[in-house]
């Protein structure tokens, strides 16, 4: 068994690896490296074989997604940790020996995630997991170092490892025996949310999620699909609805899933009034998918679920009518965030 591995999903996206893999390859000293290609129709496998001899090539036979695709990944990787890397990564010197160390000294910790940045504006945080996440009551989630639309600059005011609700999908290490006890990513989710509801599941079972700033890697984001893009907005509230039904403690389950609707339909209405029609549409599509699935996900309930699952009641209220806009202003000193 290998100590890590470092797999990176790929579909069509030849150009993305011949841009970022190298740095995988120069900075990844002991690790075993691998493409997780979904049935890419373009020439990514004979690219990665003819260039990268050493990296290894695991083949799905359909496009599955995030959550599928890394899923039968992994069955055919055997490593202690894996490092679940996107395709539009750019990582840096050094970047697994503090990740390493961390799970080395720290048996509880059973997940982490890097310092990420923006590729295209390398001083700024990166939108998909800055300095990591957490959640509010009503499961929107939200970040150290971007609020919704804010993104703040790194003034190193996130260099501290700190305990997380969840780690970004876009660079995930985890042990593989957890992976595996919690059998790996929802595939109903296709795409997004599935690593916050992974380490949801994760914190139920008693593991730590950990952020740590000593590593640094730096995301293109929206590789795949665009911020803007209406079925990103269909895959996030669907999403996020069904995790709500699978992890929110019993008590209060109803209530916390009416009124997160009901913010959804002012997000809609949000849109509405912004000539987003997509979006809005995208938003009520995932609400009808939500009834249709929701008695389905209530089965994949647990019998335990931790009570104090967010830090704030709603980022919706304190970030738009309270306009506190960045991560510090709601928690100074880092208040309720564990150290």
């Amino acid at each position: 068994m290998d100590k890590i591995a470092v797999v990176i999903l790929n579909w069509n996206g030849v150009k993305l690896l011949e841009q970022f893999l190298p740095s995988v390859i120069q900075f990844s000293e002991g690790a075993t490296i691998y493409v997780a290609d979904n049935d890419s129709t373009d020439n990514s496998v004979e690219f990665v074989q003819q260039n990268f001899p050493t990296v290894k090539i695991v083949k799905n036979t359909s496009n599955y997604g995030f959550a599928k695709g890394y899923n039968d990944a992994l069955k055919h990787i055997d490593a202690e940790i894996y490092a679940l890397v996107n395709s539009d990564i750019e990582v840096t010197e050094n970047w697994l020996k503090p990740i390493l160390e961390t799970f080395d000294s720290e048996k509880q910790t059973g997940i982490i995630q890097p310092k990420i940045r923006d590729f295209k504006n390398k001083e700024y945080f990166e939108y998909a997991g800055a300095a990591g996440g957490f959640i509010d009551k009503f499961g929107y989630p939200f970040c150290r170092g971007r609020l919704f639309e804010t993104v703040e600059k790194d003034n190193r005011q996130y260099d501290d490892n700190c305990e997380l609700f969840w780690a970004s999908g876009a660079c995930f290490f985890i042990r593989k025996h957890i992976f595996d006890e919690l059998g790996g990513f929802d595939e109903s989710f296709f795409a997004h949310q599935e690593e916050i509801d992974l380490c949801w599941r994760a914190l139920n079972d008693g593991h730590i999620i950990k952020y740590n700033y000593q590593s640094l890697v730096y995301h293109v984001g929206g590789a795949t699909l665009q911020q803007g893009n209406p079925k990103k907005t269909y895959l996030n509230f669907r999403n996020s609805l069904l995790m709500l039904v699978k992890n929110l403690p019993k008590r209060g389950l109803f209530w916390v899933i009416f009124l997160r609707m009901v913010l959804d339909g002012i997000a809609g209405i949000r849109f509405l009034t912004q000539g987003k029609f997509g979006h809005t549409f995208a938003i009520l599509k995932a609400h009808f998918s939500f009834y249709c699935l929701s008695l389905k996900y209530l089965k994949k309930r647990k019998d335990f679920q931790i009570q104090q699952y967010y830090t704030v009641k709603s980022i919706v209220y304190l970030y738009y009518i309270k306009k506190l806009l960045v991560f510090k202003e709601i928690f100074n000193s880092n208040q309720n965030i564990k150290n």
